[in-house]
């Protein structure tokens, strides 16, 4: 194709904006820092919707729909959190555009439609929706409340990179109220526990779950609990968080209810969400240097049928046979695309194809139906075979699993090869910095070491993984004694 190349050990960023770029998911739009989601990316992005819906659905929450816009006396309430976005709000002060006098042409705002209050555009939805909640709950007859809203946010950031950090990305937040605290906790591990298995199960991506410090906590919570991915660069990559929010947004919104024993008490809070960074997870994760690598659980199109032929009459004789296979395939679950267009070569559709990341490529041709055969190519391995026609649509069917399950075990693989311990300093900055990797190393718990090494390295504690094993050491950078190991790394 004639598209330009950029490999992955050349230039990882070239090549993942090159991939974005090639493979149709999404480009820049004319709004700075905000990005335009093409069909084919927002097909993926559907099938990832698609699931998380259903899981969140078989957890027992449901969707709703909050304001856009919060007024800047509610977002302030909650202190903390209106700090931690404070730097990110876009904030709407007027209502109205006039003809600006003094600029034939030209717009200007109205000066007498200026807001009374001005209104922040959500960067997240905690503000809004406990000052909805107040009005719902009454009493522990109200509880639990489990919502989830899927939405748009805005935080605006000034360097962006498209999927992974925009102005504006999609997400889903869920934002539920309880009775008892064990019970909010329950429900933000529980939600950890649903983005685990996504990412494991459906992205084919392994994560780590643990929670995050005090300096990388979600702003006005207690906890944050999180999921670290590793991209093939060795960076990590936060696919996920999960807060448990305590009574902190009750307190500021003066959420009451009226408990069992007719006692009032604050309602405790979680919020939790993924967003469309879960694509670039999904390209870092898998792709190659010829272009995208999807799983099958999220492939918008499982099979691709390329006919090879010369003659009109040659491809009238290949599409009947493909009808039959497409209609068994499709009848199997599968999503097939048979590219009989004329405008293309099929080398060109090959790599088009390839490029897109479709798990599986069907040839046929004049010979093979002489054979009542057909060439069977994987994305993931790039190995053919060639299949008969009596077999191919159970071996098709069954490859889907084998891609999945492949795709998963390489990255796991990956993973531990680019994970070490690191014992001293040195150990730790050449892990970092040299070999590109996770370091699980000793920290003392304070803020202020966590600070340091920042500073000094860019690395980042990812997360404390929820399965640290209790073991006795010594901080790296300070020789204090810690008592297990967190995750370090680079981080996107």
């Amino acid at each position: 194709m004639a598209f330009e190349k950029v490999k992955r050990e050349e230039n990882y960023s070239e090549w993942y904006n090159n991939l974005v770029k090639n493979a149709d998911l999404a480009e820049h739009s004319a709004v700075k820092g905000c990005m335009v989601i093409k069909p084919y990316g927002f097909a993926i992005w559907e099938k990832m919707q698609q699931q998380l819906d259903k899981m969140f659905k078989d957890t027992g929450h449901q969707n709703a729909y909050f304001p856009l816009f919060v007024p800047k006396s509610l977002f302030e309430k909650e202190e903390k959190n209106a700090e931690g976005f404070a730097k990110e709000c876009a904030v709407v002060t007027h209502y109205r555009l006039k003809a600006d006098p003094s600029k034939p042409g030209r717009l200007m705002a109205d000066p007498d439609s200026k807001l009374e209050e001005e209104l922040v555009v959500r960067p997240t939805s905690e503000a809004i929706i406990w000052n909805t909640y107040k009005n719902w709950i009454q009493s522990y007859r109200d509880l639990p409340i489990l919502i989830n809203q899927w939405a748009n946010v805005v935080r605006w950031e000034m360097r962006t990179r498209l999927f992974l950090r925009t102005a504006e990305f999609l997400w889903q937040e869920g934002h539920t109220a309880h009775a008892t605290k064990e019970e909010a906790l329950e429900e933000t591990r529980k939600m950890l526990d649903v983005y685990a298995e996504f990412a494991e199960e459906h992205m084919a991506v392994p994560v780590i779950k643990g929670v995050k410090s005090e300096n990388e906590r979600f702003a006005g919570a207690d906890d944050t609990y999180c999921i670290e991915g590793m991209m093939q660069d060795g960076k990590a990559l936060q696919m996920g968080t999960s807060h448990f929010l305590g009574q902190n947004f009750a307190k500021a919104f003066d959420v009451k209810f009226q408990d069992r024993n007719s006692k009032l008490d604050y309602v405790w809070a979680t919020s939790w969400g993924v967003s469309t960074r879960l694509m670039g997870a999904l390209i870092m994760v898998h792709s190659d240097d010829e272009g995208l690598v999807l799983p099958p659980k999220l492939a918008p199109i499982h099979v691709v049928i390329v006919p090879v032929y010369k003659t009109e009459e040659e491809l009238n004789t290949i599409s009947e046979k493909v009808a039959g296979i497409k209609k068994e395939l499709e009848k199997a679950g599968l999503s097939v695309k048979f590219d009989n267009r004329d405008t293309h070569k099929p080398g060109f559709k090959f790599a088009e194809w390839e490029l897109k990341g479709v798990p599986v490529r069907i040839a046929i041709g004049p010979r093979d139906l002489q054979n009542n055969a057909a060439e069977v190519a994987r994305r993931d391995t790039k190995t053919k075979e060639v299949i008969g026609m009596d077999n191919l649509v159970a071996h098709v069917t069954g490859l889907m699993d084998e891609i999945q399950q492949n795709l998963f075990n390489r990255a796991m693989e990956l993973r531990s090869s680019k994970t070490w311990k690191a014992d001293s300093w040195e150990e730790f900055v050449d892990i970092v910095e040299n070999r590109n990797g996770f370091a699980l190393a000793h920290w003392d718990g304070s803020g202020e070491t966590e600070e340091k090494i920042k500073e000094m390295t860019k690395a980042t504690i990812r997360c404390i993984p929820l399965d640290a094993q209790e073991e006795a050491g010594s901080c790296i950078l300070t020789g204090k004694p810690s008592s297990r190991r967190v995750v370090f790394a680079k981080a996107y």
